[in-house]
């Protein structure tokens, strides 16, 4: 054979084996550059961090946190003044009830024989009886005469004092102009407030005053016309000497349906 023909045979040789050379190229290349399986590890990896953190966080607060506990309940205590029933009177016959422990204060009730009342205190010297309607409110004052007691005595009940309703009508107290002590007898002087004629009673004064070594609570109550409420108007305490405390004092004007505001009394005090 030539070298013509043989060179003829390699080149047809050549051009037959082109197509499974070429084949075999791209076999060999497409399996060096696909990262298609390191991919898939690297996205299952991170996909089963990121659930252990959020599993994590949603367990937390259901493990720190305490279950909640029930307060203790309180107690009454049976030594409370709320717990302790107010002594019980009864008032054998019909009874007019004052805004105050003295029969010049002002009206303000009355009650049928045979009401039960609920007592609330009394006066200094129990002569009086502070008292509502059995499980009302509205307190008022009667002599301690007019009631019987179903349990205990008096004088085991404590000392309250009188709330005095405010006038509707303008009205102020007086101004104290004099104050003269001389030994155990204190003057009082101011002068008059008007009030009209349908509506003026006079002055009233409350005074803590030494009495027998003590001091001792008491209402001096100045009673006046119309005609006669003007110019200057003056009254007498008596204070004595042998107490330790200073005594104090305080007047109001006093009207038929309720009184001013208390006014202060600068007391003079012993030499």
């Amino acid at each position: 054979m030539n070298k013509s023909k043989i060179k003829a045979f390699a080149l047809i040789l050549l051009a037959a084996m082109l197509p499974f050379i070429s084949a075999c190229g791209e076999t060999q290349a497409t399996a060096v550059n696909t990262p298609a399986p390191v991919a898939q590890i690297v996205t299952r990896v991170v996909t089963q961090e990121f659930t252990q953190v959020i599993t994590k966080v949603v367990e937390v607060p259901v493990t720190v946190t305490p279950a909640p506990t029930e307060a203790p309940t309180s107690t009454p205590d049976a030594s409370s003044p709320a717990s302790t029933p107010l002594p019980l009177a009864v008032l054998p016959a019909y009874t007019d009830c004052q805004y105050g422990p003295a029969d010049f204060f002002v009206y303000k009730t009355s009650f049928p024989a045979g009401q039960e009342v609920d007592v609330l205190g009394r006066n200094a010297d129990s002569g009086w009886l502070n008292i509502e309607a059995k499980g009302d409110w509205n307190s008022c004052w009667i002599p301690s005469d007019r009631a019987q007691l179903q349990v205990g005595q008096v004088g085991d009940l404590p000392v309250v004092k009188p709330l005095l309703p405010r006038s509707e009508y303008e009205f102020g107290s007086p101004q104290i102009t004099t104050t003269k002590r001389d030994g155990d007898e204190v003057s009082l002087s101011w002068d008059a407030v008007y009030m009209s004629a349908d509506e003026v009673q006079g002055y009233l004064i409350e005074a803590s005053v030494c009495q027998g070594g003590q001091l001792t609570d008491q209402y001096v109550f100045v009673p006046v016309t119309f005609a006669e409420n003007n110019g200057t108007i003056s009254t007498t305490i008596s204070d004595e000497a042998s107490c330790e405390s200073a005594s104090t004092a305080h007047i109001v004007s006093m009207g038929r349906r309720g009184f001013a505001e208390w006014e202060k009394i600068f007391w003079p005090p012993h030499p």
